[in-house]
């Protein structure tokens, strides 16, 4: 598989992605303007260090954006040649997911936005569902279990390497605004190209249990809303969900928002 990352196409259509995508340099002070002619100095060095399985990702530069509630958003960028290899492995990973994510899941996937999640729940209501168990995880991005997530890409993903590589970006920590930098033993940095495939994986089996319970709902990222029948099945709901969430996923439901 790392193979199928490497491969010329692959990088070329990663290298389109990213320098789309623009966006500030990482820690490392590069921008996507002067990538190039790093990337042709020093990738085949690089490529040998992927291939071995002893490339080190550089750890994430904190920055910070803010929430419409007066709050700010935590984000972690990634250098420019870290943007480029999550993109490529994002490629390559997709579509070994995609075919079994929910039909609900309208976060993050190509083909579905935030509009279609509201057709969804305006379709419910017009059911006849008009209580909503309405949903949010608490420092989602900040709070995944890595050991959970490697288990869950373990069932399709063989290749060790890109495991192992996987596993590096969990862990490469984070730069702060002082210099200063920070272990992540949790979380996958909401920034990278990889993040929202990583993330959606991580809220895979919620969403099978939703529908295992016969539940309609919508989710985008980490917000979800279940559509149901009575206030007695929201209330039910929302403390049968919480202890899934916490219990089974080791999240924290966000109990501000209930």
């Amino acid at each position: 598989m790392m193979e199928q990352v490497l491969a010329s196409e692959n990088l070329r259509r990663a290298w389109q992605r990213v320098r789309t995508n623009a966006g500030a340099p990482g820690m490392d002070g590069m921008t996507v303007e002067a990538f190039p002619a790093f990337c042709r100095k020093h990738w085949p060095r690089l490529r040998s260090a992927l291939m071995e399985g002893t490339y080190r990702p550089a750890p994430v530069r904190r920055a910070f954006i803010p929430k419409p509630d007066g709050t700010q958003r935590p984000l972690g960028v990634p250098t420019v040649l870290d943007r480029l290899i999550q993109q490529a492995l994002a490629q390559v990973l997709n579509p070994l997911f995609e075919g079994s994510f929910s039909a609900r899941s309208y976060g993050f996937r190509e083909n579905r936005n935030a509009h279609q999640a509201v057709r969804e729940v305006e379709a419910c209501w017009k059911e006849g569902r008009r209580y909503a168990v309405d949903c949010d995880l608490k420092s989602f991005f900040d709070t995944v279990n890595h050991d959970r997530l490697m288990s869950q890409l373990r069932e399709k993903v063989r290749d060790r390497k890109v495991l192992g590589l996987i596993r590096r970006y969990l862990v490469a920590g984070v730069v702060l605004p002082d210099g200063s930098r920070e272990a992540t033993p949790q979380g996958v940095p909401q920034g990278g190209p990889l993040s929202p495939l990583l993330a959606n994986i991580t809220l895979d089996p919620l969403d099978k249990e939703l529908e295992r319970r016969g539940h309609h709902f919508a989710r985008y990222a980490d917000d979800f809303l279940v559509m149901v029948n009575s206030a007695k099945s929201a209330s039910r709901g929302m403390a049968s969900l919480t202890r899934f969430v916490e219990g089974r996923l080791k999240l924290v439901v966000n109990r501000a928002k209930r």
